[in-house]
């Protein structure tokens, strides 16, 4: 029994589920269960797929987003690799003599994944034709020869130029199945799993042009259709994976996390900064990236980081270089932050309904250096802006580009399995309920490291009636 796993990065079950148009993947789920799938907190490319495919959430994997803490030193970031996470996944767990498995741009794997098989690097990738990308690395030369230059992504594509991001979104994916359909007919796989980075792409550069409730949507606009045109083409091209496949064969087709408007972003470090909890050696006169640099740390209790969601850390007496707030005053501070940041209202006055998370509430283990707190604005209708010196806490623009859409906290999923006992729409099924599932299907025991449960198993996991 092969098992073919099908990423489709921020795959929003809103416009998978109910879609007419979509023709094979409604076949796959007429004849399985399908459902919402709810991600890991927080719900990012890094390390959601790694969590899919360990069942382990991302505090047991040490890895909190695209980067992380190395060291309590103030400009200690790195950035993850696929060393970073050792913990065993589904594909090692399913070796089979003879048999091969594929792994095709599951982040994070650059570089490349030594797997009994084939792994080709994901996104993360520096640069395709200078960077060793592929195991083994003679099939680097394959690639070329199918496709010329192997895309990992469209570089740029945080763009204002529309016409030329949606057809080098178009041109990498087609570029990706033809890949995808070699690898399927021409090596004897066991399990094959790839990841589409192009549904996020053109979800961050298009929502506001097709969803009717973003605060930029204008009604009649030329890029209208682009978001639910690409969902069609994928939908077409996983049409021509069918014939490489047959009934004993298990198919999931899921994503990472979903997708929703992005109302703007909000200046996290300019608010601590006016709270008096962070305090900078000079002001600048206009908007610039948050550095360590900038900080006077004798005087700042809290500082963040950016992005989709914030990471928060605390200037701790003895765990920092020059932390100022004493141990016994860590937890106090904790929740007076988390109280201030649930009060934050949004630029229209109403409540934000922010997320705060500590990381040693919401993880089973937390290894290597996670935030203090995790925030998700808005709900994650909201990105954290980590730039100081704006005029006004609520922003329109990205601090990394144009940008339309964040992350929602629940993906989709469609599994079709010989013998599958459940069919049609499935409840609380989980990010990490995925790997479980898949090796209870196989036939195979699951592993006590993970942390999800089978689906079949699950007392949890309800069909939706």
């Amino acid at each position: 029994m092969r098992i073919l796993v099908i990423g489709l990065d921020c795959g929003a079950p809103e416009l998978v589920f109910g879609n007419g148009r979509l023709e094979n993947l409604r076949r796959l789920m007429d004849r399985g269960c399908y459902g919402r799938l709810e991600s890991v907190i927080p719900p990012i490319t890094v390390p959601a797929w790694m969590c899919m495919a360990t069942s382990r959430d991302p505090g047991s994997l040490g890895v909190y987003g695209f980067r992380n803490r190395t060291s309590f030193a103030y400009d200690g970031l790195g950035v993850v690799n696929s060393r970073s996470i050792s913990a065993p996944a589904i594909w090692d767990c399913l070796d089979q003599p003879g048999k091969q498995a594929v792994i095709v741009g599951v982040p994070p794997s650059y570089p490349p994944r030594k797997v009994n098989g084939v792994s080709i690097g994901c996104f993360l990738t520096p640069d395709p034709a200078r960077s060793e990308f592929t195991h083994p690395a003679g099939l680097k030369t394959v690639l070329h020869d199918l496709v010329g230059d192997y895309p990992v992504d469209v570089t740029g594509f945080r763009t204002d130029d529309k016409q030329w991001l949606r057809t080098a979104i178009v041109d990498m994916t087609k570029k990706h199945f033809t890949v995808i359909r070699h690898l399927l007919k021409e090596i004897d796989w066991h399990y094959f799993q790839f990841v589409e980075i192009g549904l996020d792409r053109i979800q961050h550069g298009f929502w506001k042009f097709h969803d009717r409730q973003h605060r930029q949507y204008v009604a009649g606009n030329p890029f209208e259709s682009v978001v639910l045109d690409y969902y069609k083409y994928l939908d077409d091209e996983i049409g021509t994976l069918f014939e490489f496949i047959t009934d004993d064969d298990i198919v999931l087709v899921a994503s990472d996390h979903g997708a929703q408007r992005l109302d703007g972003g909000f200046c996290v470090n300019e608010w601590l900064c006016r709270e008096g909890l962070l305090t900078l050696h000079e002001r600048p006169d206009r908007p610039t990236p948050f550095k360590p640099s900038q900080v006077d740390w004798t005087r700042t209790r809290v500082w963040s980081e950016g992005g989709y969601y914030a990471r928060v850390f605390v200037n701790v007496e003895g765990r920092e270089p020059a932390g100022i707030v004493p141990a016994n005053q860590y937890e106090a501070l904790l929740g007076d932050l988390q109280a201030r940041f649930e009060a934050l209202l949004d630029d229209r006055g109403a409540p934000m309904r922010s997320q705060v998370f500590r990381p040693d509430a919401i993880y089973r283990r937390v290894l290597g250096i996670p935030p203090d707190l995790i925030v998700q604005f808005g709900r994650l209708t909201w990105r954290s802006i980590g730039g100081v010196g704006y005029s006004e806490l609520h922003v329109q623009e990205n601090d990394t580009g144009p940008d339309d859409c964040n992350h929602a906290q629940f993906g989709m999923f469609i599994l079709r399995a010989p013998g599958l006992p459940i069919r049609g729409e499935v409840q609380d099924m989980h990010l990490l309920d995925v790997a479980p599932t898949l090796l209870d299907l196989a036939g195979r025991d699951v592993p006590p490291s993970m942390q999800g449960q089978s689906l079949l198993r699950s007392a949890a996991c309800q069909v939706a009636r």
